[in-house]
């Protein structure tokens, strides 16, 4: 990204766009009076947050019971309602789930990746799905501390080594073939990247036409495996972020609001929610809801918009696609591939 004299200034930068993620699959709803659990519950939660200003919502789905669901019906049901009750709320579903089979006939049809490729056959269609890139340690834990996790499942020593030992797979014939799959039915991969590494694949990817599409990622600073909390790696990965991305910062607890604060003033993206934090910066709980209130003051204090109805739409360029890896880079603001026989930089040419 370019910083210009003048980027700072509210006037000269984008809306902001308010990411949530309401929903925290990995609490359970005794962690929380913030965790939806029926339809009607993640329904109104929904609404809730849209009310409150966020514009892309981060959906996962619970059963009946409060656990996570791997349900495929139960997320186009979810999806279905969604899309009566927030219709320009921008979906975005989370990449993680492997869905099981519901029956003999599917198990029997389901390999290992196919379960979760499922994601590009949701039906009604999300919006997005979030996609990692290159497989990583996913090691939440260790930026926790004893206070954030009292009084939840997540105080369980057992539940602590899981979640210390949570690998995210992401290997490159998976991921490249599930790209495909979703741009193919028509939903835009939103890039979940936790270091630079990971954008140089993206980018790699772009260069060879294996993605030719908007770019639209997280930073994801969680640490264990992802980057950590030092604001200079955050710097580094926005300068590497070609100028015509879309880049949204992520992390987890009491962070998420001295990280956000640096997002906004810089022209960046949010996400907040109890996916990442049950806190305020002042270690008091904190719904969904409120947090996103929080994030629409913070923007008022520095004069930017925040992004409204039809904006996130835009500013995400849904829908949109390019011919071949040349009009991609050029769309995204890369330095074009280099031409048989070019020395030097390649630089783009003028017409």
């Amino acid at each position: 990204m370019q910083f210009l004299d003048d980027s700072l200034l509210p006037e000269n930068q984008e809306k902001l766009v308010i990411q949530v993620a309401p929903y925290g699959p990995q609490w359970i709803p005794g962690d929380s009076d913030d965790i939806p659990v029926t339809f009607a519950e993640q329904v109104q939660k929904a609404v809730d947050c849209w009310n409150a200003g966020a514009t892309v919502l981060h959906v996962h789905v619970r059963e009946a019971d409060g656990k996570g669901s791997k349900r495929l019906s139960m997320f186009n049901e979810l999806l279905a309602r969604l899309r009566e009750a927030v219709p320009k709320m921008v979906l975005q579903v989370g990449g993680s789930i492997s869905f099981a089979p519901e029956s003999e006939g599917q198990a029997a049809k389901w390999l290992n990746d196919d379960t979760r490729h499922m994601l590009a056959e949701l039906s009604p269609r999300p919006d997005q799905v979030t996609v990692a890139i290159n497989t990583s340690q996913m090691n939440v834990m260790e930026l926790m501390t004893e206070a954030d996790v009292a009084g939840t499942s997540l105080a369980n020593p057992a539940l602590q080594a899981a979640y210390t030992d949570m690998i995210s797979p992401s290997n490159p014939s998976w991921h490249v073939e599930h790209i495909r799959r979703l741009v193919a039915n028509g939903i835009q991969p939103h890039f979940m990247l936790g270091n630079l590494t990971q954008l140089e694949t993206v980018e790699r990817l772009i260069r060879r036409g294996k993605y030719r599409g908007p770019l639209v990622l997280n930073y994801v600073a969680i640490g264990g495996g992802a980057s950590g909390l030092h604001p200079a790696d955050m710097l580094e990965f926005a300068r590497r972020v070609p100028d015509g991305a879309v880049l949204t910062l992520e992390t987890l607890n009491r962070h998420v609001f001295p990280f956000n604060t640096m997002a906004i003033a810089m022209g960046m993206h949010v996400r907040v929610g109890i996916e990442d934090t049950l806190f305020g910066p002042d270690g008091k709980r904190m719904s969904s809801a409120q947090q996103i209130e929080a994030m629409v003051r913070t923007a008022r204090g520095l004069g930017r918009d925040v992004a409204g109805e039809d904006d996130a739409r835009r500013i995400y360029r849904l829908g949109e696609s390019y011919a071949d890896a040349d009009e991609t880079l050029a769309q995204l603001g890369y330095a074009p591939n280099r031409s048989a026989g070019e020395r030097g930089a390649p630089m783009r040419r003028v017409a």
